[in-house]
C-alpha cells in the first residue's frame, strides 16, 4: 500500500496464492482464438526429424535421456509470423530449446532464426554460463530476464511471439525477453548466426540429452 500525502483507507483486503496448475489454466485460457494444437498427445503425427530420439507418455513428449543432443524434432508445417504456446516441466539440470523458424537441417541455434533456451537455469551445473544461455534467451545472442521459472518439477506455461525479426517470450505470465534480432551486433564467442533473419521455417525442439517434458503445444499464425 502506498499513499502520496493524502488520507486513504483500506479494509477487507484478502490475498489468495494461485497454485501453479490453476495459474497455467488461467494463462492458457487468455485469448485462445486462433490457436491450433500441433501435438495430439498420442503419436508424432505432424512431426519429423529426431522422432526416434523422443518418447510420448501421458500426453507429453520428451527427449530420451542421453539422446538427441543437437538433433531437432520439428513440425511438418512451416511458419512465418506466429505465436506458440506450450507447457514444459524441467528435470534437475534439464536442457532443451525451442527451434524457431528452423530450415529442416543444421543447428536450431545458428541455421534457424534462433533457439529459445529451455533450461533449469538455477541449477549449480549452470552457474558459470554466459548470460545468453539461460532460460528464455535467444541462444548466444540476447539474454532473457531470470527469476521467473517455477520451482523445479512444476509445469511452466510459456508463450513466444515471433513477428518479422522480433521475438517476445512470456514465462508464467511475465515477459522475460523482447528483442529484435536484426539489431544484434555482439554474440557469444563471436559465433555467426546466419539464420537469425530467416522469415519462415519449422517450429521444433532442440534436445540436449535430458527428458524435459512438453505438452499442450499450440500455434496461432499471424498472417
Amino acid at each position: 500500500m502506498q499513499t502520496h500525502g493524502g488520507e486513504i483507507r483500506w479494509r477487507n483486503i484478502w490475498v489468495r496464492e494461485i497454485p501453479a496448475k490453476e495459474a497455467n489454466e488461467l494463462l492458457a485460457s487468455k485469448n485462445p482464438e486462433g490457436f491450433q494444437s500441433i501435438f495430439n498427445g498420442k503419436d508424432f503425427t505432424g512431426w519429423r526429424g529426431a522422432v526416434s530420439e523422443y518418447e510420448i507418455e501421458d500426453g507429453s513428449l520428451y527427449c530420451k535421456k542421453g539422446r538427441g543432443n543437437g538433433e531437432v524434432l520439428y513440425t511438418d508445417g512451416s511458419y512465418d509470423d506466429f505465436v506458440v504456446r506450450l507447457m514444459f516441466q524441467l528435470p534437475p539440470a534439464g536442457n532443451n530449446g525451442l527451434a524457431i523458424r528452423y530450415p529442416g537441417e543444421g543447428g536450431a541455434w545458428n541455421d534457424g532464426m534462433c533457439e529459445l533456451q529451455i533450461l533449469d537455469s538455477e541449477h549449480p551445473k549452470y552457474r558459470d554460463l554466459d548470460v545468453r544461455q539461460y532460460h528464455g534467451s535467444a541462444y548466444g545472442m540476447v539474454p532473457a530476464v531470470r527469476g521467473y521459472l517455477r520451482p523445479q518439477g512444476e509445469w511452466n506455461f510459456q508463450e513466444a511471439t515471433v513477428e518479422g525479426p522480433t521475438i517476445k517470450v512470456e514465462l508464467d505470465g511475465s515477459i522475460i525477453l523482447e528483442t529484435d534480432l536484426s539489431e544484434v551486433t555482439e554474440t557469444m564467442g563471436g559465433h555467426e548466426h546466419p539464420g537469425r533473419l530467416r522469415s519462415a521455417g519449422h517450429f521444433g525442439f532442440a534436445g540436449h540429452d535430458d527428458p524435459v517434458k512438453f505438452c499442450d503445444i499450440s500455434i496461432k499464425e499471424l498472417k
